[in-house]
């Protein structure tokens, strides 16, 4: 059975070192709030330009904390492209990557960024 889960997260991202002068590279943290609430880490690369339009982006991320109050962690997989001003985002639950009561879980999340505000809609099943 699919479940929705939501809520809002805050991000705090800081540069990194890249091995090459293409690439862009963060790491951050996020604090998520609702039904999904705990801490994630991640690291993002970058290429291209997103003041001209065009770029791409991927982003490995691990969460540890309650879904729902079950207590576990997951890893997501971001993947974002920006063609010609128009973006597109898959933002995924990483297989096999469920850990604690979260284990065997699957699910794409959907994001929305309204006044600075990113808002998060996550689509799950979990093992019956």
């Amino acid at each position: 059975m699919t479940r929705t889960a939501r809520g809002t997260f805050q991000i705090s991202m800081k540069p990194a070192e890249s091995s090459s002068a293409q690439l862009g590279r963060m790491t951050f943290e996020k604090t998520w709030a609702g039904d999904l609430n705990g801490q994630s880490q991640g690291e993002m690369l970058s290429v291209g330009d997103p003041q001209s339009g065009t770029a791409a982006y991927t982003v490995l991320e691990v969460f540890t904390g309650t879904l729902d109050g079950r207590r576990g962690g997951f890893a997501f997989h971001q993947y974002g492209t920006l063609v010609g001003g128009e973006a597109s985002l898959l933002y995924e639950i990483v297989p096999a990557s469920g850990s604690g009561e979260l284990a065997g879980i699957t699910g794409q999340l959907g994001l929305k960024v309204i006044d600075q505000v990113h808002h998060y809609e996550l689509k799950y099943a979990l093992p019956d």
